[in-house]
């Protein structure tokens, strides 16, 4: 067997870029480290790490490096460099080699599989129960999974963890002679990079953290608090609607539009809508497409439209299933969900099902979840109650409670001990991780740490043009943080619809 070592890296061509992912910055190079397995055992088995860089067009200006995770967790992050340089400023640029890199089990690294088909998992790869809250069938499809997993990836699985991505990352740093890094990560990467921090508290240099986890929710009760943050977003879109009611007729107040968009959940649910190509459209998938939606303020007016395109099917409690949705607008949505990730499958070197099977393994893998299907069934109960606009599905059984290994190692335990060097940026209304959660991370991080909040909804700060970009760019750029916390307002106003083609910098959905 391989073993790993820190080798210099050899740059040369990238590997062949994903049709709907980040457009390519021709100045990107890739190169491959070797890594162990289990760093329990570093001179045993090693995987394959895929990294990218740009390098600085001013090197007597370089600082550092500059790391990056796009989040999900199973989000390839080997281009987000290409996505970065176009949204940081020049002084940033001058100032560091950006780097790129498919964590562990991801993409151009080692991957992993569960031998899954992501074409047929659009409301099952998150446990969406069925109409009447039933869970049997997201019973039977987390063990069938878990086996599956186990079967095609058994020998990986058990150390696809965010723990050992965070070595990974030091490993990189390693091998490119750097004394520390610097850090920009998004969603399920704002816990990356947290864990990084506590295992190696003293090679962090200027870390950004966008739309925070909380290290103390990881991960069943962090997905569990998409109830309140999905019903703190959604009415941003309901009054999107409605302000344009006389264009998608779905309401003319937000009340109107959200009794609209249940009814036409509740009629999907008893009868799904035929789509093009064999296929239905049901409640959970609308539910899915909504929660999806929610992420950028650019696609409500598909969310619209494709509601207004049900309304027309549905005639009050029925659906007329001669008059189906019009195929451009599925096929526009289908585009919004592939090019956030949601159902985005693999290329000609990675496995369909990578993304969804190193998401199932870095969730199941950092730590335990609860097995007792009771427990599951009651709260899917009590918040189909108290949260109707989710269904149950945040807390729904995953993969992870039939799972076939146990974790490896405890999670990390993140602290607040190191320099003052972390600024976190965080929207009020963000449906995947909250306020509150970010207000987690912040306490953890005590000192460490300076928090931006911006008075606006969606997933993700950087790059639409609030005080926080200015913050955080003056922060990469010269080391300065803001002295306290600030909060600060949305940016100026603007209708969606001149925003709704991808801005330079956009999390995925995947779902973290």
């Amino acid at each position: 067997m391989a073993q790993a070592g820190q080798t210099t890296p050899v740059w040369g061509e990238c590997p062949p870029a994903a049709p709907d992912g980040i457009p390519r910055d021709p100045r990107q190079r890739c190169a491959t480290l070797r890594v162990p397995l289990d760093y329990r055992a570093p001179r045993g088995r090693s995987i394959e790490i895929a990294i990218s860089r740009i390098g600085t067009a001013r090197p007597g200006s370089r600082r550092g490096i500059l790391l990056s995770n796009p989040g999900g967790p199973g989000d390839s992050g080997l281009d987000l460099p290409s996505r970065l340089a176009a949204v940081l400023s020049s002084e940033v640029l001058d100032r560091y080699d950006l780097i790129g890199f498919d964590p562990r089990g991801v993409g151009h690294s080692t991957p992993v599989t569960c031998g899954l088909d992501p074409t047929r998992l659009f409301t099952l790869r998150l446990p969406y129960p069925a109409p009447d809250g039933g869970i049997e069938r997201n019973l039977a499809f987390a063990r069938d999974t878990a086996a599956a997993c186990a079967e095609h990836s058994g020998d990986l699985l058990p150390f696809i963890t965010t723990a050992n991505a965070a070595r990974d990352m030091d490993r990189i740093r390693a091998a490119l002679g750097e004394p520390g890094l610097s850090y920009f990560g998004t969603s399920y990467g704002t816990y990356l990079g947290a864990v990084y921090l506590s295992l190696f508290p003293g090679r962090g240099d200027r870390i950004v953290l966008d739309s925070a986890v909380d290290p103390g929710l990881v991960w069943r009760d962090m997905l569990r608090g998409w109830n309140q943050a999905v019903a703190t977003r959604l009415p941003d879109l309901l009054a999107f609607a409605a302000e344009r009611d006389a264009v998608y007729h779905l309401g003319a107040t937000p009340e109107e539009v959200r009794r609209t968009y249940d009814r036409l959940t509740s009629a999907l649910d008893r009868q799904p809508l035929p789509i093009p190509g064999g296929s239905v459209f049901d409640g959970n998938a609308l539910r899915e497409s909504t929660r999806v939606g929610l992420y950028f303020d650019g696609f409500f007016p598909l969310m619209a439209e494709l509601w207004q395109e049900i309304a027309a099917a549905v005639s009050g409690p029925t659906v007329n299933t001669a008059d189906p949705v019009d195929p451009a607008v599925l096929a526009r949505l289908n585009r919004l969900i592939s090019a956030t990730g949601a159902t985005r499958g693999g290329t000609a070197q990675t496995p369909a099902d990578n993304r969804i099977a190193a998401l199932y393994a870095v969730f199941c893998d950092d730590v335990a979840w609860p097995r007792n299907v009771a427990l599951h069934a009651r709260q899917v109960a009590a918040d189909r109650r108290a949260w109707p606009a989710m269904a149950g599905m945040p807390s729904n059984l995953w993969p992870c409670a039939a799972w076939p290994t146990r974790p490896v190692e405890p999670p990390v335990t993140v602290t607040g001990h190191g320099p003052r060097n972390v600024l976190i940026l965080q929207n009020t209304r963000d449906s995947v991780t909250p306020l509150v959660s970010a207000r987690g991370l912040r306490a953890v991080l005590g000192r460490r740490a300076v928090m931006i909040t911006v008075d606006q909804g969606g997933h993700g700060v950087a790059g639409l043009g609030s005080c926080a970009d200015e913050a955080m760019n003056s922060f990469l750029a010269t080391g300065v943080l803001p002295e306290r916390d600030r909060f600060c307002p949305a940016p100026p106003p603007a209708d969606a619809n001149t925003r709704s083609t991808p801005l330079p910098y956009i999390p995925s959905a995947g779902p973290l």
